[in-house]
């Protein structure tokens, strides 16, 4: 562990959850943005119904999230949960845990399959963090509405994968799903913004990561 003006970074989950663990033990309340359930490990530690007198939990996420049925059913889970919100952000987030927006919890990327955590308890730096989180909060969409506004796109999104891996051209996809190719490229093209991919190749890739095919 390295300490810097108000900031440690942690090496790995194990240190995380050593170091951090009475602090999710004494949340009154807590935010996490994520981009989908598999990005914290740490989420072993956060816990998704906070007690009556700590009534105050948001989660927000990125569309992949809900790709997965086992993740969007846990989701829908957590949102019916008293005092727990959770949102739906096409947006590029910060994968931040904030709690009592005192302290935040930000995410490096990998490194030879080990993360980097830092831990953020500088006043002015959690209140940037905060703002951030905020922001995005606030431009998301409530996890019920984005259900109803994608439902179609998350029944098609299996087959749709399917056909993608096999390598299959756009009209022979097309046909065996019964859609016109315009509506298949479409519908391909919303996949793809909601795995959060540039292009086919990278969605594979992301799907295979989320375990979706």
């Amino acid at each position: 562990m390295s300490v810097e003006s108000g900031v440690r970074v942690l090496r790995g989950e194990a240190e995380v959850f050593a170091r951090t663990h009475h602090l999710f033990a004494t949340a009154g309340e807590l935010w996490c943005a994520a981009r989908d359930l598999n990005t914290w490990a740490l989420g072993r530690t956060v816990p998704d119904r906070l007690p009556e007198a700590h009534p105050r939990l948001r989660k927000l996420y990125q569309p992949s999230a809900l790709m997965s049925p086992p993740m969007a059913r846990h989701l829908r889970t957590v949102a019916a949960s008293p005092g727990a919100q959770v949102r739906i952000t096409a947006d590029t987030i910060n994968e931040t845990i904030i709690i009592d927006q005192r302290f935040a919890i930000l995410a490096g990327d990998p490194d030879a399959g080990r993360r980097s955590y830092s831990v953020v308890s500088e006043p002015t730096l959690v209140q940037n963090v905060t703002s951030l989180f905020e922001a995005a909060w606030r431009s998301a969409t409530d996890l019920a509405v984005y259900d109803v506004q994608h439902a179609e796109l998350r029944e098609m999104a299996p087959r749709v994968l399917e056909l993608l891996a096999s390598g299959c051209k756009d009209e022979t996809a097309a046909r065996s799903l019964g859609l016109g190719v315009r509506t298949y490229r479409r519908r391909v093209a919303e996949l793809m913004s909601a795995l959060g991919a540039d292009s086919r190749f990278q969605a594979g890739a992301r799907a295979r990561d989320l375990g979706l095919i």
